[in-house]
């Protein structure tokens, strides 16, 4: 057996490859699969509130609302800072300066088993700040 030399005639051009490996693909989709996986229960409000239920649609809203809270304890928190109900008047003060000419919306969670009296003490603070945009957050029930 001799030595093959490629000749002029038997010589065939280059094919272009044409399978597509997705093993790469599916092992990234896999791993943003268990990230948004693993992100997705810290993306909740931080303070936990019994809230009631209610049958009632969700809000459009246009910009980022402000969360208010009032846990089961009757402690008072703005976002995630905890407020005493002496500094809520200037609280609410400073975010209705922050708002500018239009009032932000304000999301108000009261736990179930705090006083009506309670909720509306706040509610009255977030009247005489300006802060008119106030929605009561409930648990959807029934939908």
């Amino acid at each position: 057996m001799g030595m093959q030399l490629p000749s002029a005639k038997g010589r065939k051009r280059a094919q272009p490859m044409a399978e597509i490996n997705v093993t790469p693909f599916v092992d990234v989709m896999l791993v943003l699969l268990i990230i948004f996986m693993v992100t997705a229960p810290l993306l909740t409000a931080g303070v936990p509130v019994n809230l009631p239920d209610s049958r009632a649609k969700p809000l459009d809203q246009e910009q980022q609302p402000v969360q208010v809270s009032l846990d089961e304890g009757g402690v008072i928190y703005v976002g995630e800072q905890q407020v005493t109900e002496a500094g809520l008047a200037d609280a609410f003060a400073q975010i209705a300066a922050e708002g500018g000419e239009t009032s932000p919306q304000i999301f108000l969670r009261a736990d179930t088993s705090l006083d009506y009296g309670r909720v509306m003490r706040v509610m009255g603070e977030l009247n005489r700040a300006g802060l008119n945009r106030v929605a009561l957050v409930t648990d959807a029930q029934g939908q």
